[in-house]
């Protein structure tokens, strides 16, 4: 009986192969984009789950209820940590984590390595694999090293590592570590990254730190012991904010501000491990937007959802087709259920060829979407168990929406009235529109937001950064070199060029280079009653020249004066008013920690140092002969700009020899700071292209079964007289109906989801009528032309043998 059921099932699918195609093309198109979106969504609601105990760890973060806007801080003081297991036995572990780099030596070999800071109960919180160490003495000594397996096989090749010494630092302040453990290379899903851990005492301004409770340097994580309550614990922890941070309590009560609904005017709180990925806030922007997974996740049933319609659709408008079969089978003995197994698997088989199709299209196009969307998914990972699991339940899902409805309605055919060429179904046409413009809504929904994502990145873009980007080359400098010497020999052999404008640098590069680093120093103080708050940045010569920033009073800082290096700055105009002088060139002001008295010699624009999606913030730039410059900055002129790169790249191997050049155009770096909204935009335009063809798909095939339907009705119309646009106009009119309500439901739906998008930008578009307006007649024209291709060939065809047939 069963292989019985698989020969029809094969012959009705090979007799009406045109449909079955139809069907099959769109759901592996839609299975494989799930598949890709699906598992992109699992990956990033995945990090950092594989911690033992990840229910019980979290990162602390300080918590101010500003009266201009709420503020969160997961940056921490050096005495935080200690002072807060020391007095909450509820806390089972805590530890430090500071972000560090260091030049690593070994037999003569030099490797820049991403070598953390962390206190000796980091492998109490975390769970990484040691492979090789004892997890509970892999930190006794403060000279103690942890590498991980990748820096291991670099450093060491095929020699045990334990045991052995590294050397850290650059030629001046060198020191020796021992080997004590050899971690698993952390996971992709993983918030936290490191070649190696060193204990956080040898930060080399930590016990001049150690007292101070107002430089945050570094996060925090603690592990609660088991059976504490998360928002008990935020309560009890209320005093010790009161007794450690009273100096921010009481700028904040000067400043007007008022307790937020839980009362606090100042806390700290606790943000939960699995959470951390989405939290940008506390996590200094490293993380990933909540809202763009949760997108990817609509996305994806969007799209299921629209493949599955046109299964539906042509399925039930088979079903006119197929009545009189059904209605003999019944007559023959045929039970309900029989016939609905045997049309459901029709339908089942035509769903595990779209989704086998499916599974080859995600194999083949896997390395575009990795590269498109910055994936890391592979093959490998998608048929791993339980994902494997989620992606057979999603067939047997659709298999069951898809084939499932359409199999139960045509084995309820009453058998008697199918022969006599009456037809039971109920209400079909209002089940078919509904799904049509289920179709529409989506699509025009995908459309308008990705239009208005493409918008809003082109107004990021045309925002004046207040530099200039083009024909900047930025170099970061690394810690095998000298940054302040390399500098001076670059300056000495390109001197007199006549395709260099100008050399600078600075600790901080602009945009994401190919270090993929960035740093930020902020200094609080308060200056005649008022809280000041600036970014503090070390920059060399020429460096306003060099980035094209205008200088609107003063001077620039120069060698001719030997006295820029000591205690002169240059501030930008939102630093000047935040001092209150409107005329701040020649002023002086200090500072309440480090007590050093500043003159301001140069006024300049506001610039975007770290982001162009928010408010330019107060900048003070100054100039210091002994702090090392991380990054170069070289301005060449527009016609030798081809060829700019190698040249500075070879004058690299002669300054810095041990160092790879790894220098990029500064545009380009800032074009780093679109990236999410790039990807979120692309994401649109993607799903919108798919979920457009699937929907013209859909109507170009149930516009056709309609055609069928009615050809005894079209022959009747033309022998009264009825002119080809007449049958087309009456044909077409009611699917342009379909397609203005879904373009009537779709507006307010888009213009509400990317309202709420738009807000997180200081700087954004307001959302014209327009787009919709211009969406809709776009929709309409789709609609039209995939429908009136079979409306004409419909009008034209010859009365004599569609009524003859009929």
């Amino acid at each position: 009986m069963i292989r019985n059921y698989f020969k029809i099932a094969f012959r009705n699918i090979w007799k009406s192969k045109g449909y079955a195609a139809i069907n099959i093309v769109g759901l592996s198109v839609a299975f494989c984009i799930s598949i890709f979106l699906f598992m992109t969504v699992y990956f990033q609601l995945s990090f950092d789950n594989f911690h033992e105990d990840g229910d019980r760890i979290f990162q602390t973060y300080l918590f101010s209820n500003d009266p201009g806007k709420p503020e969160r801080s997961g940056s921490m003081p050096i005495p935080f940590t200690p002072a807060l297991k020391a007095e909450y036995p509820e806390i089972e572990a805590a530890t430090r984590f500071m972000n560090g780099s260091s030049l690593i030596e070994y037999n003569g070999k030099y490797f820049d390595k991403q070598v953390q800071l962390v206190d000796a109960d980091f492998f109490k919180v975390f769970s990484f694999p040691l492979l090789d160490g004892n997890r509970n003495s892999a930190f006794n000594g403060l000279s103690d090293i942890v590498i991980s397996e990748n820096m291991a096989k670099a450093v060491f090749g095929s020699e045990n590592p334990i045991g052995k010494q590294l050397l850290l630092g650059g030629d001046e302040n060198k020191k020796p570590y021992l080997v004590t453990g050899i971690l698993k290379d952390f996971p992709d899903n993983s918030t936290l990254r490191f070649d190696a851990f060193i204990r956080i005492e040898n930060h080399e301004g930590y016990y001049r730190e150690a007292k101070r409770w107002d430089n945050m340097s570094h996060r925090a994580f603690i592990k609660l012991k088991p059976n504490t309550d998360q928002l008990a614990f935020e309560n009890r922890m209320k005093s010790f904010a009161a007794k450690y941070f009273a100096g921010n309590i009481d700028k904040l009560k000067k400043k007007g501000a008022e307790a937020d609904s839980r009362g606090d005017l100042f806390a700290i709180r606790l943000q939960k491990l699995e959470n951390l990925h989405f939290d940008k806030d506390i996590t200094g922007g490293s993380g990933s937007s909540v809202a763009v997974v949760y997108a990817l996740l609509g996305i994806a049933f969007f799209i299921l959802l629209i493949a599955c319609i046109n299964f539906i659709n042509l399925t039930v408008a088979r079903s006119f087709t197929r009545a009189r079969e059904v209605g003999v089978r019944k007559s023959l003995g045929a039970l309900k259920n029989q016939l609905f197994v045997q049309i459901w698997g029709e339908a089942a088989m035509i769903c595990f060829g779209g989704f086998m199709a499916g599974i080859l299209l995600a194999y083949l196009l896997l390395p575009q979407f990795n590269a498109t969307f910055q994936g890391k998914l592979s093959m490998e990972y998608i048929f791993q168990p339980d994902r494997l699991a989620i992606i057979v339940t999603l067939f047997l899902l659709v298999t069951l929406i898809a084939g499932g409805y359409p199999a139960w309605q045509m084995s309820k055919f009453n058998a008697v009235e199918v022969l006599k060429g009456k037809i039971t179904l109920t209400r079909p046409g209002i089940l078919r529109n509904s799904l049509i413009v289920t179709q529409f809504t989506l699509s025009s929904l995908l459309i308008c937001c990705t239009i208005i994502a493409i918008q809003q990145v082109d107004h990021l873009r045309a925002q004046p950064l207040g530099f200039t980007k083009e024909q900047v080359i930025s170099i970061p400098v690394g810690n095998k070199v000298n940054g302040q010497q390399v500098l001076k020999r670059m300056r000495n052999l390109l001197n007199g060029d006549p395709n260099i404008v100008s050399l600078s640098g600075s600790t901080v590069n602009l945009g994401v280079g190919k270090d993929r680093s960035t740093s930020r120093s902020v200094l609080g103080f308060t200056y005649k009653d008022q809280e000041i708050s600036s970014d503090w940045l070390h920059i060399d010569y020429d460096y306003l020249k060099t980035l094209g920033i205008k200088l609107l009073d003063g001077r620039e800082f120069d060698p001719a004066y030997q006295t820029d290096s000591v205690n002169r700055v240059i501030i930008t105009e939102s630093m000047a008013k935040m001092i209150g002088e409107k005329d701040p060139v020649g002023k002086f002001f200090e500072t309440d920690t480090a007590g050093a008295k500043y003159q301001i010699i140069g006024l300049v624009p506001d610039f975007n140092l770290y982001s162009s999606k928010n408010d330019k913030k107060p900048v003070t730039m100054y100039l210091s002969n002994n702090e090392p410059i991380s990054y170069i900055f070289v301005r060449v002129t527009p016609a030798s700009l081809v060829g700019a790169m190698d040249k500075i790249s070879s004058v690299w191997k002669e300054v810095a020899p041990q160092s790879e050049f790894t220098g990029t155009f500064l545009d380009e770096n800032t074009d780093a700071w679109y990236k999410d909204e790039e990807k979120f935009s692309q994401m649109f335009s993607l799903a919108s292209g798919i979920a457009v063809l699937l929907s013209c798909l859909g109507l170009f095939a149930v516009a056709l079964m309609v055609i069928e339907q009615r050809t005894k009705e079209i022959g009747v119309r033309k022998v009264l007289g009825a002119s080809i646009t007449n049958i087309v106009y009456t044909l077409s009119r009611d699917f342009v109906k379909m397609v203005i309500l879904s373009i009537a439901i779709a507006t307010p739906l888009a213009w509400y989801a990317m309202q709420q998008w738009l807000d997180n930008y200081s700087y954004r578009i307001e959302i014209s009528v327009w787009i919709f307006i211009l969406v809709g007649l776009a929709a309409v024209f789709i609609a039209l032309v995939t429908v009136s291709f079979q409306s004409i060939k419909a009008a034209l065809m010859n009365p004599v043998k569609s009524l003859k047939s009929e």
